[in-house]
């Protein structure tokens, strides 16, 4: 049940996409050099894509982690009250 006090004590999972994006960026890497060197052109090309699409996760990640948390709703606005399900 919400309560209204979500934006305070909500926490986010960003350090943990943090690390898992850049052991992602870290394997991707491992395997685009690895592929190309074997001469799979194919597998290189997918693991390229791959690089891209976590180096790109990773900005947003960092990006979301350097705004620091903020509370959304204006200090106008107060929690609305919880809905009473008791029987």
């Amino acid at each position: 049940m919400r309560t209204g006090s979500e934006p305070r004590t909500a926490r986010s999972a960003l350090r943990a996409r943090f690390w898992l994006s850049l052991w992602g960026l870290v394997w991707a890497l491992f395997g685009t050099v690895a592929f190309a060197i074997a001469g799979r052109s194919g597998w290189a090309i997918a693991c390229g894509v791959l690089l891209l699409i976590v180096t790109v996760d990773l900005a947003v990640v960092l990006r979301h982690i350097r705004q620091g948390p903020h509370y959304q709703p204006g200090p106008d606005i107060p929690p609305y009250q919880p809905p009473d399900d008791r029987a």
